[in-house]
């Protein structure tokens, strides 16, 4: 979670301090389920005194509940219905059927992530049938450079990456400058999918492509992930056919849909 520092060079424009601050602390339940306000001041490097302020304006709304016994904050009623209708209108929770076929005919975790600035949010995840499996939860966000997702969705998207080089490395497989990027970038446009090699975490490997809307426009990715002993070259092939054929599957649904 980035901080939300109060003071510093770069000032934020006129009347969206308070916004920016609002949803920084709605995210920073993303990596803890219940929080005090001064764990949450403490977290995001702000007064305690505004996120108290904060704090009391989302449980007023529903956006918090909090819990009487331990006075701790955690998500609330309103956040639920939002999310819940934010993923109706995307049209992902229609679109699980064949994500769990795909996951059925493969054996293996199925994803459905969307670009979150610089970052994908994983909307929907299937776990793989396998005890050696690679899980990532829904609300889960990977570095875009690092995931088989976040370069299908970079490939077929005019809009670049806004991180400064060299990217985070994650591991030594981790593309860190635009120039192995874009090479990369290029092969996925030929064909068609994107494939992560351990460049985000070692022993872990995926398989990726874009899922389009109504209008032609990529909006999604889905992905096949796993250990690496199982994604190897001579099943590659197979599994990228298959994430191909589900992405189309997907893409003529949400047409349908649209």
């Amino acid at each position: 979670m980035t901080e939300y520092r109060e003071e510093g060079t770069q000032q934020p424009k006129p009347g969206t301090q308070t916004v920016d601050r609002s949803v920084a602390v709605l995210r920073s339940f993303e990596g803890a389920a219940r929080q005090t306000p001064t764990q949450i001041a403490h977290r995001l490097g702000l007064s305690v005194s505004t996120a108290h302020r904060i704090v009391r304006a989302l449980h007023a709304t529903g956006m918090l509940a909090q819990d009487p016994a331990t006075e701790r904050y955690f998500l609330g009623p309103t956040t639920a219905i939002l999310g819940r209708l934010a993923l109706e209108r995307m049209g992902a929770t229609l679109l699980q059927p064949e994500l769990t076929a795909l996951r059925d005919g493969t054996g293996e975790a199925v994803s459905l992530g969307v670009r979150a600035g610089d970052e994908v949010a994983v909307l929907l995840h299937l776990p793989s049938v396998h005890p050696l499996r690679y899980d990532q939860p829904p609300g889960d966000r990977n570095p875009i450079h690092t995931c088989a997702m976040g370069k299908a969705l970079l490939a077929f998207d005019g809009d670049p990456v806004a991180m400064e080089e060299p990217y985070a490395r994650h591991t030594p497989a981790t593309l860190t400058t635009r120039a192995e990027l874009e090479a990369d970038l290029r092969g996925v446009r030929e064909r068609g999918y994107s494939v992560n090699d351990e460049e985000r975490l070692a022993g872990v490997r995926a398989v990726a492509a874009p899922v389009r809307d109504g209008g032609g426009r990529v909006f999604a990715a889905v992905a096949l992930q796993g250990p690496s002993v199982r994604f190897g070259g001579d099943r590659m092939p197979a599994l990228a056919e298959a994430v191909l054929a589900a992405a189309g599957r997907l893409t003529d649904l949400h047409r349908h849909l649209s």
